[in-house]
């Protein structure tokens, strides 16, 4: 299989998924700002989970880019990868009906944990699988680094959510989400300062 016929089918899986995910909100009572107010957990559950696939979405991307060779294991993990998003416009519309329930809470959590580590192997076995692509080896170390703290806080998320306050779950996708953020703000940064703009002589 080619590249780019892998990079289309996750394409418009992920697209679809997203799109999935507004099926799952409710509809207000009454077109007043209250029944709104009513659907503030919702609203946002739809709009983390609508986001965190756009940056898994848009991480998927800038590794794609700088992949020149896949193989059958990278067809299969990539495929795991979209198995385990799929779930989660089921698991945002459970988390908004029954936000303070500690199971839905962990339920939605392992969707998010697992997608995570399953990102974490796909940019291994990317690398693995084009081993003379010193660029691609660079990315993904980087991304798989960054890809530790990140799960870590939602393993913390995870064990707050059951032990202490369940809606720790959600407040620590945002809060890996925002360190992600940062980490790739960092890296861009680093990246300009390495690799300046040639300067026009003329």
């Amino acid at each position: 299989m080619k590249k780019d016929r892998l990079i289309a089918f996750t394409d418009a899986v992920l697209a679809i998924i997203m799109t999935i995910l507004i099926l799952e909100l409710e509809k207000p009572q009454s077109p007043e700002w209250k029944s709104f107010m009513l659907l503030r957990d919702s609203l946002f559950s739809y709009a983390l989970s609508f986001f965190w696939l756009g940056s898994l979405w848009a991480a998927l991307n800038i590794i794609w880019e700088k992949v020149v060779r896949i193989n059958s294991t990278v067809v299969f993990w990539n495929l795991v990868l979209l198995f385990l998003a799929s779930f989660m416009p089921y698991a945002t519309g459970l988390v908004s009906i029954y936000m303070s329930v500690k199971l839905v809470q962990g339920f939605y959590g392992m969707i998010v944990i697992l997608t995570t580590v399953c990102n974490w192997i796909l940019h291994d076995v990317l690398e693995k699988a084009d081993p003379s692509n010193l660029e691609l080896a660079r990315i993904t170390r980087s991304y798989r680094r960054a890809l530790i703290p990140d799960i870590l806080i939602k393993l913390t998320g995870l064990a707050l959510a059951f032990l202490v306050y369940p809606q720790s779950m959600m407040y620590s996708v945002l809060a890996a989400a925002a360190y992600m953020f940062l980490f790739r703000s960092v890296q861009s940064r680093k990246e300009k300062k390495t690799d300046p703009s040639p300067v026009d002589k003329s």
